[in-house]
């Protein structure tokens, strides 16, 4: 088999671009020998990659495609591990981060790195936590600031921090008044809620069914970002990370803790498979770097170190059912 470099990335960039002429568009290349390239793949294989009618990709060229990003990558990597070798440190790497976290996190990261290692290409997505972990699956991304823990079992999770949840809700509500309310205080209260099957989703099910109810939704949403813009817009109150308010909002939206409820786990997620590359092993180390000295410093309200005791909650009130 002669597969080479060049039918895979063909493959990949018509997966990634939709069609044929803006593959070659984005490989600086023709029409023509995208097309060369894939069918010679497909003959190679013996399967059909691309279902031309549609400009999608088939189940086998699916397959393809998610082996063929990471036969990419380390192939980059090599390049960039020798490098290092020579103390150069060059090369791109791909970062996801949760939103509501790349807001104080990404701009230190990236003043980091650009001091340490300033041959370092950074591409930094933000998406909710489940985009993250499929993105890092299918090798879109070399490693993830997300929830924990991962659900994607060829993902492994690394702990960076906890973080307090608090509900968000305008300061003329009635429960905005309240230094902090119990868990049951929610029952009935619409909420903009994560999506099911979600990590952060999850900590606050478990949280609240040994209090005999379910929390009302009034929208399930996949993003915490997403969440608490929609909040800040008067849509609804949401239970938050405690750094989804922005300094400049703390004034005019109350963050009233809630007894009860875990603080949300965030960490660093990678494959499990494969050795990070030089690049994506250097921002990997100013990631917890960083991190380590916020909390020492005190800077973030709401987050503490890995693990940190949590204060104990009231014992629910009896319910008279």
């Amino acid at each position: 088999m002669a597969m080479d470099i060049r039918q895979l990335a063909a493959v990949t960039a018509v997966a990634d671009h939709g069609t044929f002429s803006a593959a070659a568009d984005a490989l600086g290349t023709v029409q023509s020998n995208v097309s060369a390239h894939v069918a010679r793949l497909e003959r190679e294989l013996g399967a059909v990659l691309v279902d031309r009618s549609r400009g999608q990709l088939t189940e086998e060229g699916q397959v393809v495609v998610a082996r063929a990003r990471r036969v990419m990558a380390e192939l980059e990597a090599l390049v960039s591990d020798v490098a290092a070798v020579r103390n150069v440190v060059s090369g791109a790497v791909s970062l996801g981060m949760i939103g509501t976290t790349a807001r104080w996190l990404a701009p230190v990261l990236l003043a980091e790195s650009a001091r340490r290692h300033p041959e370092v290409r950074i591409t930094l997505a933000e998406a909710g936590s489940s985009v993250l972990e499929a993105e890092l699956v299918d090798g879109r991304l070399d490693i993830a600031v997300t929830n924990l823990p991962v659900v994607d079992h060829d993902l492994a999770g690394e702990r960076l921090f906890d973080e307090d949840l608090v509900l968000v809700l305008p300061p003329e509500s009635p429960l905005a008044s309240h230094g902090s309310i119990d868990l049951t205080e929610l029952e009935g209260v619409p909420l903009l809620l994560p999506m099911r099957g979600t990590a952060f989703r999850d900590e606050i099910d478990d949280a609240v069914r040994p209090a005999g109810f379910s929390l009302t939704p009034r929208a399930e949403l996949d993003g915490v970002r997403l969440i608490a813009s929609l909040t800040f817009d008067g849509h609804g109150p949401a239970v938050l990370p405690a750094t989804a308010v922005p300094g400049f909002l703390r004034s005019q939206w109350a963050s009233v803790p809630v007894r009860g409820l875990p603080r949300r786990q965030v960490g660093l997620a990678s494959r499990r498979r494969g050795l990070l590359p030089a690049p994506a092993r250097a921002l990997r180390a100013i990631v917890v770097e960083a991190v380590q000295a916020e909390l020492a410093a005190g800077r973030r309200p709401g987050i503490h170190p890995p693990g940190e005791t949590v204060p104990p909650a009231d014992p629910p009130p009896a319910r008279g059912r």
